[in-house]
């Protein structure tokens, strides 16, 4: 008996062994963590006319400093113009609040965050740390909204369709191809195991 359950737990060991071999980031998967700037909006809560507020947000965002962002070369930049952007931002967010009727408070910030898989149309972006331009709106217990920031694939995004050529163009070839093919089994492994695995978080 005690030797049935020695293979037992060298069994078992072996295939935890592998399972996580399996979902260990390569090259390509931990440069998406670093080359990748998420925005992410929280509403104050999930009445409608919060979750519209929260989109007029996004859209004023996107709208005065999306170009700004994407024109930058390479993510350390995009961090940059973010950081020197975020009291212009806050003050922009907290006058169309006002402007909207609310006397909500709001933050803006730059941060790491996690994200679970994301998945869309032909795309995805594996579970993990990313940075995070971060709006909270009053309580911020609504429903959440995010995109990709840097690169510039908010807008396809938004419409849950697959990127466009262009807007992949921040990423490398590799980091096309890895979030763009089967690569959504994985990113779920890698997932689970970070919600049971404290090394992964």
């Amino acid at each position: 008996m005690q030797k049935t359950l020695g293979y037992i737990g060298w069994l078992s060991l072996i295939i935890i062994s592998l399972l996580f071999i399996s979902v260990i980031p390569t090259e390509a998967e931990a440069a998406i963590y670093d080359d990748t700037v998420r925005l992410h909006i929280l509403a104050n809560s999930d009445s409608e006319e919060d979750q519209a507020l929260k989109l007029e947000i996004r859209d004023l965002l996107l709208e005065k400093y999306g170009s700004l962002i994407s024109d930058s070369d390479g993510t350390d930049e995009a961090r940059d113009r973010i950081e020197a952007l975020l009291p212009e931002m806050r003050r922009d967010v907290e006058e169309w609040i006002r402007a909207a009727g609310y006397s909500y408070e709001c933050d803006v910030t730059l941060s790491e965050e996690w994200y679970d898989t994301r998945e869309y149309d032909g795309f995805s972006l594996p579970s993990g740390r990313y940075t995070s331009l971060r709006v909270l709106i009053g309580d911020a217990e609504g429903k959440n909204w995010w995109c990709v920031m840097f690169p510039p694939l908010c807008l396809d995004i938004a419409t849950e369709s697959a990127p466009s050529d262009d807007a992949l163009l921040g990423y490398t070839g590799e980091e096309v191809r890895l979030i763009s093919g089967g690569y959504t089994v994985k990113f779920k492994l890698l997932e689970l195991l970070s919600d049971h695995l404290p090394f992964f978080s």
